[in-house]
This record gives C-alpha cells, structure tokens and sequence, in this order.
C-alpha cells in the first residue's frame, strides 16, 4: 500500500497482510518500491507513483507480485507492457469518478469564464472598494459554444452538465462518435469553440496536444479548461498565452511536473488553479479504493477483476 487511503478502502483486503504506508504517508522512493515489489504479491498504488519496469522486475524477481491496482482511472504511471510480459495484472478505477470529475471540470468552467478567482482574490485582499459597473467582466457559459477534447466518460457527463446551462456542445474523438456535435478536425473545435475542456488520457501520444500552435488558434475570448492530465497541455505555452492576452481564461486541476507549477502559470493573468481535486469528494475517493483493492482481493483469490487494463 504506497499511500493512506481513505476510511473503510482497505476492506476488502481484511485477512491480507498489508505492508506500507509510511507513518507519515509520504510517497515511498523508487528504491523502496524496488524493495517492496520483491516480497509483496499485490501492489495498490496512486497515480503519482511510478510503477516502472525496474519495480516490475523486482516484483517478478520476488516470485510473487500477481497484480498492480492503480487508484485512478489513468493509468500512464504504470508499464503496463512490462507488467504484461511478467504475466502480472493491472487494474484501475473506470467509471467510479465520471460525475465528481465533471462536477469539478463544470465548476472551473464557471470560475474561469466569470472570473471568480480574482474576483475572490481582491475581496479578500481588500483590493475591492466597492461595485463597478465594469469591473470583473467575465463571459457567459449560457449559450456559449463549449468544445470536448475526448468523448468518454467524463467527457459526456459534461455535456450533459453544458445542456442544462443551453450551450452549444461540440466535440472532438479519435474515431467518430456517431452522435451530433462530433468535430473530426480538432483545430476546426479550436477555432469554433467559446470554451474547450480536455478530457483525454496521458501519454506520448498526447504529450502537449495542446501546444503553443494550437492555443493561437483559439478566439482571444476563450477559455481552456484542463481536468485531464498535466503533460496534454504545454503549460509554459498555456502561460504565455495569457499573459499576452491571446486566451481569457483558463482553469486548470492538473499539472506537467506535479506538485510543481510553472511560475509564468502561477502568476498569470485570469486563472484558477487547482490542486488536482477533480475526483475529491468523500464518496469518490473511498468508492475508488474499494474497487481498486476489490481487484486486489479478487485477484488473489484466483479470480478474475472487472477492471482490467490492457497492453
């Protein structure tokens, strides 16, 4: 167990041995996952540890890790080729998390498009003197074109948020979705969109979608939103962009190098930023960590999990 988890996720392991966190709940070191892999047959690990092939080589030297149970949907922190070829299983967390994370993604929607953070800000601050009739002008989500990077899931639980709101929903997949508002070119969904919140995997294959390129291609007017993984954004370009005034707005959850920012991020322009919270509520985060060591718990019993990844 790398992490703490919450209240009542360790249940269905009650008989196993379990091994880890540290008193203090700091992420182990990469040497020390080396060390546990050996002697343990399950890991249950968060997104920010890196299951590598070196920890997956220890854990096939030990001759008994049979299965890694990552407590997320993504799951780019794992080898998941080098766990196949040692024959050991890997698990994550799919649909637990859909509404809290569309929830959250709809919310920065809001913030960034009304300006609230810096609104808040100067409330607290004591930089506000009063109302103005020109100050904080944000735009309006009602009626606004929203464009979808990534139609899955959480992806279309946001549209179904944006209905409810009456905006106009686009958006944009690998392969056709066959449902109305599907955008085949993605820098077509740039340019058309008034509002576009990302809702794809980590990886090579998205490393920096979103680039300097594509962030001019965008109106001046919009808003970016980023629930998804840190690195599908250029986050220095991100900065740049709203410093310069080529994007409005942006509200951002998750980060390139987290836990840490790039500094012309943190000090730009009509931004909210947040800790990566987009599946924090109480319900989720345990719902998570029931399924994830569920998939342990059955593993171990010879079973076969649900949850799956596949090479």
């Amino acid at each position: 167990m790398t992490r703490r988890l919450p209240d009542g996720g360790l249940d269905p392991l009650a008989g196993c041995e379990v091994v880890g966190p540290k008193p203090d709940d700091t992420p182990y070191t990469h040497d020390e996952l080396c060390a546990h892999a050996r002697s343990c047959e399950a890991i249950v690990s968060l997104l920010t540890d890196r299951i590598d092939a070196d920890v997956i080589a220890a854990g096939a030297a030990g001759g008994s890790l049979k299965v890694i149970a990552n407590v997320a949907v993504g799951y780019d922190n794992v080898d998941v080729q080098a766990a196949a070829a040692r024959g050991i299983v890997v698990c994550n967390t799919p649909g637990v998390l859909d509404d809290t994370t569309a929830d959250l993604a709809f919310a920065l929607i809001l913030a960034a498009s009304r300006l609230l953070s810096g609104a808040e800000s100067d409330l607290r601050t004591g930089r506000w003197h009063g109302w103005g009739i020109t100050q904080y002008l944000g735009h309006d989500v009602h009626g606004a074109t929203l464009g979808l990077v990534g139609y899955g899931r959480i992806g279309r639980a946001v549209a179904r948020r944006a209905e409810g709101f009456g905006m106009h929903v686009l958006h944009h997949a690998r392969h056709d979705t066959g449902t109305d508002g599907y955008v085949a070119d993605l820098e077509v969904l740039l340019r058309a969109a008034d509002i576009v919140s990302l809702h794809i995997p980590g990886g090579a294959g998205t490393h920096h979608l979103i680039d300097a390129r594509r962030l001019a291609l965008m109106n001046p007017s919009a808003v970016l939103v980023n629930t998804a993984r840190g690195t599908v954004v250029d986050e220095a370009a991100l900065a740049r962009a709203l410093h310069e005034g080529l994007l409005f707005a942006a509200g951002i959850d998750v980060y390139e190098r987290e836990p840490q920012i790039h500094p012309d991020l943190l000090s730009a322009p009509r931004t909210v930023l947040l800790p990566h919270i987009g599946s924090a509520s109480t319900a989720t985060r345990t719902r998570m960590a029931t399924v994830a060591t569920s998939a342990v718990a059955t593993v171990l019993a010879g079973g076969t999990p649900p949850s799956i990844v596949a090479a």
